[in-house]
């Protein structure tokens, strides 16, 4: 269990509830796995305006960002909006 689920309720982590996570911005190298060990995780690329939703059986995996691939935001992003560059991301979860 990571650190951020450490924060949700008893309640919520067996029921399954689902973590989903928008991204925005670059992309990230997600990793995920049975094992809490990096070098045995999958690996998946997030890119911007991408979704992920995870609960159920799922919703304990190992799971974490190894890195951002900066400069991989769509141009409007940054050319045509306020935004900074870098990555956002927005999760929500019940706690």
């Amino acid at each position: 269990m990571s650190r951020h689920d450490k924060d949700e309720s008893k309640e919520s982590l067996a029921k399954g509830l689902p973590v989903i996570s928008f991204s925005v911005g670059d992309s990230a190298e997600f990793l995920y796995g049975d094992a809490w060990d990096a070098k045995k995780a999958e690996k998946a690329i997030l890119d911007s305006g991408d979704v992920l939703i995870f609960g159920g059986k799922s919703r304990l995996i190992f799971h974490g960002v190894a890195s951002i691939i900066p400069n991989t935001a769509p141009t409007f992003l940054t050319n045509e909006t306020a935004v900074r560059p870098g990555r956002l991301n927005l999760t929500f979860r019940q706690l």
